[in-house]
């Protein structure tokens, strides 16, 4: 995956911008680096980038909008925010974001002449953001505590699961007051929240410079028990390695939508995903490359099954044209089976050629096949007298003797004979 350039604009009056390269999981890829435009330029040749913009020039709201999506939501959105717009909203800008489950919308609003210049300044750099968002927007969300973004004389403050909002304003003590956090010193009636009940005591997180807290330490020292509970972290770095750690999950609004849109990058796309691509592609051909040494085993198997079946047809059936062997076989075994003849016959032939045999001494039965109630056999016995004892013995059981051939060998004859069924005599 690509690196991601996290790129912080400066405020209006500062010349200097700062950056940062992060990984996938949001982790620093190398140091946090300050210069121009033109120096960070060079790295953003080889990473997708992330502006980050003054949260003081962008308003974040989560209005309650109607259903619905594109031109038709965006249309609601300046209805919906009448109170807190100050500017003709022909000059603003509205980026909607995902709807939350509660029902609300974040929406961020900027002036279309801040977008612009910022748009103006960065491409003249050379540099195409994919996204800009208000740096608070960045804030990570603590589920428990409100979380505190304390720089120079900006508060950020983002509550429980709410949007962040900032308040310029010092001294510090103003700030939170206005920032509805802790009460206003001067009053004897005790403070109050917005239903009138009293105010509870806030946790909070403080995050800060060390040289911020330099600054402002004796005087968050002497709030201290205004809040249930104030733990301060001193962003040793800076806070843009803080707010890099939210960028792969990050829910915050990115200005560049509609008109402002960043048009789609196929060659950086094609770069990002070439070695997944890569890999399914190889995936695939081994997939079809096995699929089609199978179909091919399979072809293999099934013709020497054909070859197997043919054998075993006209071994059983030679007279007949072998066109559906499985139908044709199973068709010859049913007329088998309803004849009921056949088996009885082959079993009396069996029994009456047997007694024959064991009383001829040298007599052997070489070979014998059973069709149509015909037991057709080779015999080897040691004279023709023998053939004839053995005709006269299956004649004594009912069956007809037929010696088709027969030739002298040296120890005595051997005979084709054919043994038939007697058809039963008629009753008178």
């Amino acid at each position: 995956m690509p690196l991601t350039l996290l790129l912080r604009l400066p405020p209006s009056g500062a010349a200097d911008t700062e950056w940062l390269l992060v990984d996938a999981g949001g982790m620093p890829a190398g140091p946090r680096q300050r210069g121009t435009l033109e120096l960070a330029a060079a790295v953003a040749a080889s990473a997708r980038v992330i502006a980050l913009v003054p949260a003081t020039q962008v308003l974040l709201a989560e209005p309650e909008l109607p259903p619905g999506s594109g031109v038709k939501l965006a249309r609601a959105v300046p209805f919906a925010l009448e109170e807190q717009l100050t500017e003709d909203v022909d000059q603003l800008v509205f980026a909607v974001g995902r709807r939350r489950a509660g029902g609300g919308t974040p929406v961020a609003v900027v002036s279309r002449i801040c977008l612009e210049g910022w748009l103006d300044t960065l491409r003249k750099a050379g540099i195409e953001p994919v996204a800009i968002h208000a740096d608070m927007a960045l804030m990570p969300d603590n589920p428990t505590q409100v979380v505190l973004w304390l720089e120079d004389d900006r508060l950020a403050v983002r509550r429980p699961r709410a949007l962040p909002f900032s308040v310029e304003l010092t001294p510090v003590s103003e700030a939170l007051v206005v920032a509805g956090l802790i009460g206003e010193p001067d009053r004897t009636d005790g403070d109050t929240d917005a239903a009138g009940e009293p105010r509870a005591p806030e946790s909070a997180i403080l995050y800060l410079t060390r040289e911020d807290w330099t600054r402002v330490q004796d005087e968050f020292e002497g709030l201290i028990e205004q809040f249930e509970s104030l733990k301060v972290q001193l962003l040793a770095d800076g806070a843009l390695p803080w707010l890099a750690t939210q960028v792969r999950d990050t829910e915050a609004v990115n200005l560049l939508q509609g008109e402002f849109a960043a048009d789609t990058d196929y060659g950086a796309r094609w770069r990002e995903w070439r070695v997944p691509a890569i890999l399914a592609l190889v995936l695939l051909c081994v997939h079809v490359g096995a699929e089609w040494l199978q179909l091919r085993m399979a072809n293999r198997r099934s013709a020497q099954l054909d070859t197997q079946i043919a054998q075993v047809f006209s071994s059983a059936m030679p007279s007949e044209k072998m066109q559906d062997p499985r139908r044709q076989m199973q068709q010859r075994l049913e007329r088998i089976r309803k004849s009921a003849a056949g088996p009885q016959v082959f079993l009396r032939a069996m029994q009456a050629l047997s007694g024959a045999v064991a009383a001829l001494p040298k007599t052997t039965v070489e070979s014998l096949s059973f069709r149509e109630q015909t037991v057709d056999m080779k015999v080897t016995a040691p004279s023709v007298d023998a053939l004839s004892q053995l005709s006269q013995a299956l004649g004594q059981k009912g069956m007809t003797t037929e010696i088709q051939s027969s030739t002298p060998v040296a120890d005595g004859v051997d005979a084709h004979m054919q043994i038939h069924m007697q058809a039963p005599k008629k009753r008178p």
